[in-house]
């Protein structure tokens, strides 16, 4: 029963990179800044004008690493380290 479950994890693909890339990185640096600057504009009265500025930012960080990862920056997508 155990070698069952041996042969299953070892068939499986290897999981090396899970997005580790400077694209995937900065785009997650520029969403931590904005949902932060969310959370100050919430807590500060609430703040509309400067919490949607955030949601743009956050916006921004998404295109910014899809951006990055079509310029080569972004973890290989056929499989191949």
């Amino acid at each position: 029963m155990a070698d069952q479950g041996a042969s299953r994890v070892e068939e499986e693909a290897p999981h090396d990179l899970h997005g580790n890339s400077p694209a995937a990185w900065t785009a997650v640096a520029i969403v931590l800044v904005a949902f932060t600057i969310g959370a100050i504009a919430m807590v500060l009265g609430p703040n509309w004008v400067l919490f949607w500025i955030s949601v743009g930012i956050a916006v921004l960080g998404a295109l910014a690493g899809k951006v990055l990862q079509l310029l080569g920056f972004g973890v290989p997508t056929d499989g191949h380290h």
